[in-house]
């Protein structure tokens, strides 16, 4: 339902009402132009006026500037409980393909720790939020070649899943892939499930924290593997700065027996335009127990053109 015919709908008893009545004909049809004008601005505007001009009929004017006023709000109360209704119907009713969004990125980077190169990355976070579930995907390359040699071979790809108990409480799964040769592993498998908490959640302000058992495997370039229990703690941070500056904080601490993972991203996001942001973005992984000949902590810089769709 469009502006206008909502004020035409929510005023249509004043033509009728008795305080109309009464009051002298050109005021009626300066009052009744501009109800069926329908905007509310120029309606307000013509209370002004007609009470400034005829004091007289001042206690007519404002009953029924009065009447306007509270069938304006009614009406507005109700296309706002209708577009809710529709909203969650149309989230209870979308498929899993449905009301995914996101962004991607791509640029470069700069390593320091096992590795020291510039290279390209590239990346995806993908967000689908439901009645009762929202679902999150990430996935991330960092990637340099020289001279026909691998120098810098970086991976990560999650979906976590989580479940709204209500407003502020939400349980989670997480599954997640990691492959990086120069870390020492060609591939380490996490699995995580628990409940977090929705700290902070304003327009300008999120932050979510969440906790809970898991499940690791890795595979080591130099043969074996290594499974284990650990236990996952992370946060998610995001503070609008200003209307084109955020900053953004994401970690996650994997602790095992014989192994402790942390891992922290710090970004901050200038908008360009509606769709387009410069991203830059400093990451710190850091492995208590790195397999042999590599070292415990390693950093990377990304400067990344992302993409919001």
């Amino acid at each position: 339902m469009t502006a206008k015919p909502l004020i035409i709908l929510g005023c249509a008893i004043l033509f009728t009402s008795p305080a109309m009545a009464k009051l002298p004909e050109p005021v009626k049809a300066i009052l009744n132009a501009a109800l069926e004008g329908g905007d509310d601005a120029e309606i307000k505007t013509a209370f002004k006026l007609i009470k400034a001009t005829n004091p007289d009929d001042l206690a007519e004017i404002e009953s029924l500037e009065s009447e306007y006023k509270a069938a304006y709000e009614v009406k507005l109360a109700e296309e706002a409980k209708t577009k809710a209704a529709e909203e969650e119907a149309k989230l209870a009713n979308a498929g899993f393909f449905d009301n995914w969004s996101g962004n991607g990125e791509l640029g470069a980077f700069r390593s320091s720790g096992n590795s020291s190169n510039t290279g390209l990355t590239a990346g995806v976070k993908l967000t689908k939020e439901g009645k009762k579930w929202r679902y999150n995907f990430r996935a991330v390359a960092d990637f340099q070649r020289t001279d026909g040699v691998t120098t810098k071979e970086q991976y990560l790809a999650a979906i976590e899943p989580n479940y709204k108990i209500n407003d502020r409480l939400f349980a989670y799964g997480l599954g997640q892939y990691e492959r990086d040769r120069f870390q020492g592993f060609s591939a380490r498998y996490s699995v995580s499930g628990g409940l977090g908490y929705q700290v902070i959640d304003t327009e300008k302000t999120q932050l979510a924290v969440k906790a809970g058992p898991a499940y690791r495997q890795t595979n080591f370039i130099t043969g074996g593997s290594q499974s284990s229990l650990a236990g996952l703690a992370a946060l998610d941070f995001a503070w609008q700065l200003s209307p084109n500056l955020k900053l953004t904080e994401t970690a996650a601490a994997y602790i095992e027996s014989a192994n402790t993972t942390l891992s922290s991203e710090t970004a901050i996001e200038a908008k360009l335009s509606t769709s387009l942001s410069a991203r830059l973005s400093y990451l710190i992984d850091y492995d208590s127990n790195p397999p042999l000949g590599a070292v415990g902590t390693d950093t990377l810089t990304r400067i990344t053109l992302v993409y919001g769709f």
